[in-house]
């Protein structure tokens, strides 16, 4: 049992904005309760049921239409006041509703040009308008009702324009009978009617191509052709009591307005290759044959659409494509401001014009992307790599939304519009015509804003891609990459073996359809930039070997097709280090820190530290697991400190810090977790406590890419335990702290090496703190002394550490003083080292550390001034070489002059050593005198 509601609360549910209003009008219109149940029931579905009713009221006779047929003309009159018109005036437009769509394009030509056959003047004029006018209705009534989707019905709508010009050329050509002998005419279709995705109004853009027939003069001909051409445009846009269809516009043409109405083929050409700017090619992207001669039509594209293609070679294409973008945006009214569906920012243009450079850039070698439909050219840039699948998604996704949106609009008055309206009724009427039933109004303005936002993300990503601009300057042939030419262009490039360049490019490129894809256009710029490189076959094996490592990763290419930025640096990269390359090779995901120069900077110890020791916690009872996890960090952290060398990010200073740094916290992890271990093995407590003091180059912080850590181990009884129950366990946890550190593993070993401990390699590997300090008091002699100039705590027990820099500071920093007689035995050494240390055969100038301007000259120098002043100035009291001359120098110990010499060359040194290491991947101290 149904309860009885009022007529006004009907209404409301009807969705009836002026209840009032319509309550009257159907209180005089006097239906029955039957037809008044079909009334508003059909209303209730419509995006504007205050019309819906009002009009059929005033026609109860259709409430007698079958129900299908009923709900298609309430969803057309309640979307279009216009049509709504047409229907009043014209009720056979009613049997349009149930009309199917047609098979083809050349059946619903073929439909208009019967329609018009033999007829002239008025007569033509009102047939072709009222077939027009029942294909709309048709169109509208499936497109509403669910029938047709967005792809159909642009599709259908520019088949109907097809099917009009046609139309109208044959009443024009009917009519100006001794013209038409003269010319044959071809009409090319441009803009939305060209792409095959034309609204419900627009202006129609068209140029015409024109020939003389045989005997005819080419100026006659062009002549007539004009007269024609002109009559036909006069015909679509001229309002009569029959209606108006749309404006034929022109202007696009060369010249535009100015321009000659018809031209021949020769004349098109001459002006594209002469004249033409950007956006006359752009626009040129989506033309088509439309009517007339179809055979001069595909003469003229045939010879015209290649100059399209290669149009994005000119100068500053790629920006004056953009520059044409923002002065789009700036003409934009500032009434219309975040309301332009077409123009402005997140609307239609950011879409188009994205996908048309895009196209106009990468088509040049990949015809698959030659359409001028934006959906099947976005489809075919996402299928072919050149755009994420995801983007894609949401830009087609969006796409159809704001076109929808855009009909929706337009269907209202028939009229061209762009702009959302202001009025709070319209508003509500053009959602509810998107099925927004709940709130229309403040659904459509919010998803709107969503969807624009989101476009105009996805245009600023895509449309100014920085790998455009480098792909564009590109020269065809290169882009193309042909066999034919490919080594000869190769070789010139720079490419010593461009035959083996050549497999690797062809390697490069096959696969799956989306990677050989986005290979192709990675690679001609890529190319370009090895080339400047110091080795582009090195180079180009690096990449590839990246490429095949990743597979099908589908982050890598798109991060390099997508941020021109990563492009750039893997370029540079894989040009610039074997070392980073391999380090890449065995975790190849860490390549997404070259998208930013803030994920490049070296982390703090405090960080490092942190992470290291919650992988030290996670694997706590997996010695093996927990080391080469913490390796596996060790190696990341040298591809970000390698990778910030490479590009120039680093000082070689900060470096060597760096690298001390995540080793340090690496060290102090890995022996976190040996101690718990052999802890375990001990029945659960060490009877010692175990530090490790970083000494040289690890100790000063200068670490190189290809430094070993010298170290030394030191440890203390804990109470109630000696030394002969304590040595043995620290012994155990050093050697067993270095067999995993060096044990067969992805990520690069850690060598500690111990050789700079009391008596050598002969003396114990670890020692209590008494038993230093007993060695230091008794045998020490000068060399240790400055070996200790460097001694800084690394890992375990700071307190022991502490205490064993308390027991070497007065060797390192002696309070009596260096005597004349130490200051010779210290140079006596350096000599003697020199001597025996530098390789057989090696040139002294040309050695890093022992030759003349050396590191080792430098670093005696600074550590020479601390063993004689270091005890009387606490500024002298550390590690760092650098720190040290530079303290030196404010201190009056040595000249300024001499302190910027001296710094230069340790640095200029350093920078050698650490790039023979990321270059070759192997150590080396010696500058080859080999050029390559």
């Amino acid at each position: 049992m149904t309860r009885d509601i009022g007529l006004g609360t009907r209404l409301i549910q009807a969705g009836v904005f002026d209840v009032s209003g319509i309550k009257d009008k159907l209180d005089k219109a006097g239906l029955t309760p039957d037809q008044l149940d079909r009334l508003l029931e059909v209303a209730s579905s419509a995006a504007d049921p205050d019309t819906v009713i009002t009009e059929i009221a005033h026609h109860p006779d259709w409430l007698s239409l079958p129900a299908d047929q009923l709900h298609r003309l309430a969803l057309v009159i309640g979307s279009s006041l216009k049509i709504g018109e047409w229907i009043a005036k014209r009720s056979e437009l009613i049997s349009s509703l149930l009309v199917e769509r047609p098979n083809s394009r050349d059946e619903l030509v073929a439909d208009f040009v019967a329609q018009v056959d033999g007829l002239i003047g008025d007569q033509a004029r009102k047939a072709l308008k009222q077939r027009y006018q029942s294909q709309v209705v048709s169109i509208t009534a499936r497109d509403l009702v669910g029938e047709n989707d967005f792809v159909q019905v642009s599709e259908e709508l520019s088949w109907l324009a097809d099917a009009v010009l046609s139309a109208a050329l044959i009443i024009s050509s009917n009519e100006l009978p001794k013209l038409a002998e003269q010319v044959s005419l071809a009409v090319i279709a441009l803009g939305k009617t060209g792409g095959i995705e034309l609204n419900y109004i627009s202006d129609v853009d068209v140029i015409f191509v024109g020939a003389p027939k045989d005997g005819v003069a080419e100026d006659v001909a062009l002549t007539a052709g004009a007269k024609i051409a002109s009559l036909l445009m006069l015909i679509c846009s001229e309002p009569t009591a029959d209606g108006v269809i749309w404006p034929v516009d022109a202007a696009l043409r060369p010249e535009g307005k100015a321009g000659a109405l018809v031209r021949s083929i020769s004349s098109y050409l001459s002006y594209y290759d002469r004249w033409a700017e950007t956006w006359e090619f752009q626009a040129l992207l989506k033309a088509r044959f439309s009517a007339g001669n179809q055979e001069l039509a595909e003469d003229f594209l045939a010879k015209v659409t290649p100059l399209v293609w290669e149009a994005v070679a000119k100068p500053n294409f790629v920006t004056n494509a953009r520059k044409m973008r923002v002065r789009v945006e700036e003409n934009i009214a500032s009434n219309e401001q975040g309301r332009q569906l077409k123009l402005g920012r997140g609307g239609l243009r950011d879409i188009e014009f994205t996908v048309q450079l895009l196209q106009l850039v990468h088509a040049r070698a990949d015809e698959s992307l030659r359409t001028g439909n934006t959906l099947a050219g976005l489809a075919a840039l996402a299928y072919g790599g050149y755009v994420g699948r995801k983007d894609a998604d949401v830009m087609r996704h969006h796409y159809i939304w704001l076109r929808t949106l855009e009909h929706r609009l337009q269907l209202r008055k028939l009229q061209r519009t762009h702009v959302l309206p202001e009025s709070e009724v319209e508003l509500r009427i053009v959602g509810r015509s998107l099925s927004l039933m709940v709130d229309p109004a403040t659904e459509l303005i919010a998803e709107w804003e969503r969807v624009a936002k989101q476009v105009r993300d996805l245009h600023e990503k895509l449309f100014y891609r920085p790998l455009l601009d480098a792909v564009a300057i590109l020269p065809s042939e290169s882009i193309r990459l042909s066999e034919a030419d490919a080594v000869t262009r190769l070789s010139a490039l720079g490419y010593i073996d461009a035959k083996a360049a050549l497999r690797h490019i062809d390697a490069l490129t096959n696969g799956s359809q989306r990677r050989a894809a986005i290979q192709r256009t990675l690679l001609p710029v890529m190319l370009h930039w090895w080339s400047s490189g110091p080795n582009p076959d090195r180079s180009l094996l690096a990449f590839r070997r990246l490429s095949e490592a990743l597979g099908d990763s589908p982050w890598f290419l798109s991060s390099l097709r997508d941020d021109a930025q990563i492009a750039e640096r893997v370029a540079r990269v894989t040009g610039a280090s074997e070392f980073l390359v391999d380090l890449l090779l065995r975790a190849p995901e860490t390549l997404v820190m070259l998208s930013s120069d803030e994920d490049l900077q070296p982390r703090s110890l405090s960080d490092l530290a942190s992470e290291a020791k919650s992988i030290a916690d996670r694997y706590a009872t997996d010695a093996v697991r927990a080391i080469g996890s913490l390796r596996s960090l060790r190696r990341r952290e040298l591809v970000r400190i390698a990778s910030a060398v490479v590009l120039d990010l680093l000082t070689i200073d900060e470096v060597g810090i760096a690298i001390s740094n995540t080793n340090i916290a690496i060290l102090d992890a890995a022996l976190s977790v040996v101690e718990q271990g052999v802890a375990k093995e001990n029945g659960g407590d060490l009877p010692t406590k175990f530090a490790i003091i970083a000494m040289g180059r690890f100790g000063g912080a200068e670490l190189g890419f290809g430094s070993d850590l010298d170290v030394l181990f030191v440890h203390q009884p804990k109470p109630g335990y000696d030394q002969t129950q304590a040595t043995p366990v620290a012994l155990k946890i050093a050697a067993e702290l270095r067999s995993l550190l060096m044990a067969p593993h992805p990520d690069p070993a850690i060598e500690l090496d111990a050789d700079l401990r009391p008596e050598g390699k002969k003396g114990p590997l670890v020692r209590t703190l008494d038993s230093y300090q007993a060695y230091y008091q008794r045998w020490s002699i000068t060399w240790e002394s400055q070996a200790l100039l460097r001694a800084s705590f690394a890992a375990g027990d700071s307190e022991v550490a502490a205490e064993f820099l308390k027991i070497i500071n007065p060797l390192r920093w002696p309070t009596a003083g260096f005597s004349d007689e130490q200051v010779r035995e210290v140079r006596l050494l350096k000599a003697r080292m020199e001597a025996e240390r530098l390789p057989k055969g090696a040139d002294p100038a040309l050695h890093l550390k022992l030759g003349k301007g050396g590191l080792s000259d430098v670093e005696w120098v600074a550590q020479l001034i601390q063993l004689r002043h270091a005890s009387k100035f606490n500024e002298l009291q550390q590690t760092s070489t650098i720190g040290t001359l530079q303290a030196a120098a404010k201190l009056g110990l040595i000249s300024v002059s001499d302190t910027e010499t001296l710094i230069e060359a340790w640095q200029f040194s350093s920078q050698i050593r650490n790039a023979f290491i990321l270059s070759l991947g192997k150590s080396s101290d010696s500058i080859p005198a080999d050029q390559q």
